[in-house]
């Protein structure tokens, strides 16, 4: 089941629309894993993670995305979820943000601020809820020898990788002398003559 769709720029890492704001208790678990799909984009933003399409297992989640034309579809659902049925759902979202007005998307300054947007995503992601329905399951059985070529990647992995490179921007790098003849500490301490 479908359970948080973030739509976002590549360019800036922007998120600017979601699915269903979930507001009762049942549902604030899914707060984190949003704040895990704005960190993935945020990492598709700065270039970290370069896939096209992608599977990122968390828990019993797992998070897919979709790059098209500048912009970045992520959808959570449970890991039993058919991963092709995810991916025909971004592509779906994909198809509507297409009839937007580019210039409008690139307008946008603040986040999940294109609310137009969360209608759409709304009642797409009601039709996948159930993956038995005649139309999940055409889709599922259509092309079917078609496996999806998709990288898949744990979020752990991933927040690792972002860690390391952000000691390693920390870490002053001492920089080598090119002469060790010119860096002697007898040559700073002998006398000018």
């Amino acid at each position: 089941m479908v359970k948080v769709t973030v739509v976002g720029r590549v360019s800036d890492g922007l998120p600017l629309a979601q699915g269903l704001r979930y507001m009762n208790e049942e549902y604030g678990y899914l707060s984190c894993y949003r704040q895990q799909a704005e960190f993935i984009l945020q990492e598709i933003s700065r270039g970290a993670l370069t896939a096209s399409k992608m599977n990122i297992i968390v828990d019993h989640f797992c998070f897919n995305y979709l790059v098209e034309k500048g912009v970045v579809f992520i959808v959570l659902c449970e890991s039993t979820y058919p991963r092709k049925l995810a991916f025909h759902y971004l592509q779906d979202i994909q198809k509507e943000f297409e009839k937007f007005d580019k210039t409008l998307i690139g307008k946008i300054t603040r986040p999940y601020s294109f609310v137009k947007f969360d209608g759409i995503i709304a009642n797409i992601s009601r039709q996948y809820i159930d993956t038995r329905t005649q139309a999940n399951l055409s889709k599922f059985n259509a092309n079917r020898k078609q496996d999806l070529d998709v990288a898949s990647e744990d979020i752990y992995n991933i927040v690792e990788r972002k860690r390391n490179s952000e000691t390693m921007r920390r870490v002053p790098g001492t920089p080598q002398p090119e002469s060790t003849i010119w860096c002697s500490p007898r040559l700073e301490l002998c006398p000018h003559r």
